[in-house]
C-alpha cells in the first residue's frame, strides 16, 4: 500500500465535508495534478490549515513539490456508477 493511500487519504476522509479526491500524473510520472472534491465552498475553506499540512506531507513523502494551489467550482459531472 502507498504512502497517500496508508497515511493521507485515512486523514483526508476525516475532515468535514470532504468527498474525494482524483489523483492524474504524466505517463513517465514527471508531473501530476490532484483534485480534491468538497461538500462545498465552506467546507473547502474550513479545511484549509489541515489540508496544507496533509498536501505538505504527501510532497514531501514522495520527493515531489507543490507547484500551487487553485480553487475552481464544479460546473460539470457524470461518473459512472461504481
Amino acid at each position: 500500500m502507498s504512502y497517500m493511500e496508508e497515511k493521507i487519504l485515512p486523514a483526508a476522509r476525516q475532515m468535514r465535508g470532504w468527498q474525494g479526491v482524483l489523483s492524474l500524473s504524466s505517463a513517465d510520472r514527471s508531473s501530476g495534478l490532484t483534485l480534491t472534491f468538497w461538500e462545498s465552498e465552506e467546507a473547502m475553506r474550513a479545511s484549509e490549515e489541515e489540508a496544507n499540512r496533509i498536501r505538505g506531507e504527501a510532497a514531501q513523502a514522495s520527493g515531489d513539490t507543490i507547484a500551487g494551489v487553485e480553487r475552481y467550482e464544479v460546473v460539470l459531472s457524470e461518473m459512472p456508477p461504481a
